[in-house]
């Protein structure tokens, strides 16, 4: 990376200006004139050559390249704060924003009390939630942590925390069974009717292994393809079809007999719940202390 020796060049003072809500206050809180101010934050958009903000005599609001760089300069400077209290021998309290993002069954079903209590116990952290079950780009999009549920994740220099182990399972409902017949075999599913999700790589493309560990697999038609996990449990209940989908996302359905589950002759596919943070030598302590939070919660169920 070349030198640049005015890279954080008002960064500082543009965050303040945001957090405060104006030129004039941020004037007041930093010391400075409200004319400093404002040639400040003309010289850092002339030297990114973006407008970051619109602003009136009366109101300021961000642009979209202003709303990215606040995120991603809140970021920095917390993390240089942070530094400074751990090379000063304080104890850091995590502070800041935390940007996460969790599968949204998963967020709803299992993560909804363990947020609660990290909020409380940790009081000068915000969280910034993005429940959904699309693939995210880490870095561009400035995510602090992932928790996401994988058989296998894919190389990355990303680091990640393995919470627990659970497995995939196929289900369906009683009164569908009643009306279609029971699968024995994989390869009977393709006479049935299949739900699938549409965020696997090959959803309608389903194996399994056998008791002596062959890999069997077979091609699917899906009368539904859903990116909703919660979508496709619906319409299994419903007994619209057969689905699949790992058992941390079901509840108690199939020991109430809302649900059975399906080819139990064949292994159960390992899927493991893990936390992904960027690689760095430098953890944040707000992370840290998500991290140490959730795997001490989870692990406990």
């Amino acid at each position: 990376m070349a030198y640049n020796a005015q890279l954080l060049n008002g960064m500082v003072i543009f965050v303040e200006v945001v957090n405060t809500g104006g030129f004039t206050l941020a004037a007041q809180s930093s010391g400075h004139s409200t004319s400093y101010i404002s040639k400040e934050i003309n010289k850092l958009e002339s030297r990114l050559g973006v407008r970051l903000m619109h602003r009136t005599t009366r109101s300021l609001s961000l642009t979209p390249e202003g709303e990215i760089y606040f995120q991603q300069c809140q970021q920095i400077i917390g993390d240089a704060e942070q530094a400074e209290e751990t090379l000063n021998g304080r104890q850091s309290e995590p502070k800041g924003t935390l940007r996460i993002s969790c599968p949204t069954s998963f967020g709803n079903s299992r993560m909804q009390s363990i947020f609660s209590r990290f909020l409380t116990q940790y009081p000068l952290v915000n969280l910034e939630l993005d429940l959904n079950n699309r693939k995210v780009d880490m870095v561009s999009e400035g995510f602090d942590v992932l928790i996401r549920g994988s058989a296998q994740l894919d190389d990355s220099t990303f680091i990640s925390r393995k919470v627990f182990s659970s497995y995939g399972v196929v289900i369906a409902s009683p009164d569908y069974l009643k009306r279609q017949g029971t699968p024995q075999t994989l390869a009977d599913l393709s006479q049935h009717s299949i739900i699938s999700y549409s965020h696997l790589k090959q959803p309608n493309i389903w194996s399994l292994k056998d008791a002596s560990g062959q890999s069997h697999q077979v091609q699917l038609t899906s009368r539904v393809l859903s990116n909703s996990s919660e979508m496709e449990l619906s319409l299994c209940l419903a007994g619209h079809g057969i689905t699949r989908m790992p058992r941390f996302n079901l509840g108690d359905e199939i020991e109430t007999g809302k649900l059975v589950e399906l080819l139990s002759d064949y292994q159960r596919q390992e899927i493991n719940l893990y936390l992904i943070y960027p690689s760095r030598k430098y953890v944040s302590s707000k992370v840290r202390r998500f991290i140490d939070f959730v795997v001490a919660e989870l692990s406990q169920h």
